[in-house]
């Protein structure tokens, strides 16, 4: 394994490797990190739990996404260099745990990607051929449909940045237009035509036999600070943009989750509320499925189909980055570190993530024939692969702290260390509590039997011991082959003889 990085190394790192065009400005940054953590398409699963959902968005944005922010500024400006994630933990554990970090946060980019394409050909059959949105008729159709868009997005990322942004911006405007929908149509159909669930004032009180529910999905949705991270080379004055980014996006993404689930919830019953098609069968119920009503369905679902799109190119953007650094420091395979000639994009790592999306698909679709049982295991393996890599990030604020205490720390959390070390404990506690409700669903509608359960662990299992090969393969390369000793003299005598 490469050696541990001193503290001036991380922005040499880089820079040894030719300075990157900085070309995010803060709009940029702001609409990349919306785009990441806004996720429209599981919005239905939240809202499913019922409206006490609401009490624990309140407390995770109290308890969790505000600590994570503040973690994430305070890395962020201490560690301005293209890597994020990678770079952070590597200063603060070495290069075996920043491998494994950023491993894994770029493996379950590749695993999660084949469940949100096949969220979007549910969505898209439903709006556009009806015959293909039911299975097991439209089972393979789906299944096409996906693999088409996993190499869209592959192509997307080999784009210049500059331009590749702008499929990101989009679709972050897109989402805000999308839940402002949700949440003002819910509230207007509420007034015309009553609730569809009752929400009161024990909505806002949480409940704990709620919280297992609660957590999976929910925590899964507030995650994805550090992404831009991965790419602050190529962020203009990122020490001061990102944490800037970090907090008027944080805020104005707490306030959208929580709208768009109010408004899912007055406008469509929870008996209705199925994980592929719910959000469309909310469109239809605040707006109708006649005239007007039927031309904003459509724009709606359009544009909803959209964002699932640039929910992958933005992390693949982000993840593929980090997996280079990674790469050109020897610690993941060298393959994944190969940049386009010209435009620096990722093109090793956004191959090799459209090869793993790609088998993940077809043979997880061999296995099984229930649509929402290969949603959610794929979804559900995907997600803990995700939450893997905040263990080690959360306590790497509090580490470095104390292990590179003179570092200049443009933004610091307030509060000493031991606020520091507390905020690092309630952070992993919670994503703790969200690996192991992933893996033990108490999701309402998610399937609970062995066709869930098998792959889920299978896709779990095969993804962290092929990281544990590689790694080690990694540290221990294999030495290059040599005759035996008595040959090799035979050999040089021979060519001494000639000479």
């Amino acid at each position: 394994m490469a050696s541990e990085m001193t503290d001036a190394q991380p922005a040499a790192a880089s820079a040894g490797r030719g300075e990157r065009r900085r070309v995010m400005g803060i709009l940029d940054v702001t609409l990349f990190t919306v785009s990441a953590m806004l996720v429209v398409e599981t919005l239905t699963a939240s809202a499913s739990i019922g409206s006490k959902t609401i009490a624990w968005w309140i407390l995770a944005i109290v308890l969790f996404l505000i600590p994570y922010g503040l973690i994430t500024a305070e890395l962020a400006t201490a560690y301005p260099t293209q890597g994020g994630i990678y770079v952070w933990v590597k200063q603060a554990l070495g290069s075996r745990w920043a491998a494994r970090t950023t491993y894994w946060y770029w493996v379950n980019v590749a695993l999660w990607m084949p469940s949100v394409f096949l969220l979007f050909a549910g969505v898209f059959f439903q709006l556009f051929g009806h015959h293909w949105a039911q299975w097991p008729a439209g089972k393979w159709p789906q299944v096409i449909m996906a693999l088409v868009l996993v190499w869209l997005v592959v192509a997307v990322g080999v784009m210049r940045l500059e331009i590749g942004k702008w499929v990101n911006n989009v679709g972050a405007l897109l989402k805000v237009i999308i839940i402002l929908s949700l949440g003002v149509g819910g509230i207007v159909f509420a007034i015309r035509h009553g609730s569809a669930n009752t929400i009161n004032g024990s909505s806002f009180l949480p409940s704990f036999g709620v919280a297992k529910e609660f957590l999976p999905v929910i925590i899964f949705l507030l995650l994805g600070f550090e992404l831009i991270s991965s790419m602050a080379g190529e962020v203009k004055e990122p020490e001061k943009r990102i944490p800037r980014a970090i907090f008027t996006s944080g805020a104005l993404i707490a306030f959208l989750y929580l709208f768009a689930t109010i408004g899912i919830l007055l406008a469509l019953s929870l008996s209705k509320l199925s994980l592929v098609e719910g959000l469309v069968e909310t469109f239809k119920a605040i707006f109708g499925h006649k005239g007007l009503g039927e031309v904003i369905v459509y724009a709606l679902g359009i544009a909803a189909l959209y964002t699932y799109f640039t929910n992958m190119t933005t992390w693949t953007m982000g993840a593929n980055r980090s997996a280079v650094e990674a790469a050109a420091e020897g610690e993941l395979p060298k393959a994944l570190g190969r940049e386009h000639p010209t435009r620096r994009t990722p093109v090793g790592a956004l191959i090799a993530t459209g090869l793993i999306s790609s088998l993940v698909l077809v043979v997880t679709a061999l296995f099984i024939n229930k649509q929402g049982s290969l949603f959610f295991a794929i979804f559900a393996a995907s997600s803990v692969i995700f939450l893997l890599p905040y263990l080690l990030m959360y306590p790497a604020v509090a580490i470095l702290r104390y292990k590179d205490p003179d570092r200049p720390r443009p933004f610091k959390i307030p509060g000493g260390d031991r606020l520091v070390v507390a905020l690092a404990v309630i952070t992993s506690v919670i994503i703790i509590g969200g690996v192991v409700l992933f893996l033990w669903p108490e999701i309402p509608n998610a399937p609970k039997e062995w066709s869930y359960t098998g792959p889920l662990l299978g896709i779990v299992g095969l993804t962290l011991v092929a990281g544990e090969v590689m790694l080690w393969r990694m540290s221990h390369p294999r030495r290059p082959r040599t005759l035996p000793v008595a040959i090799q003299k035979a050999t040089q005598q021979s060519a001494g003889g000639q000479l």
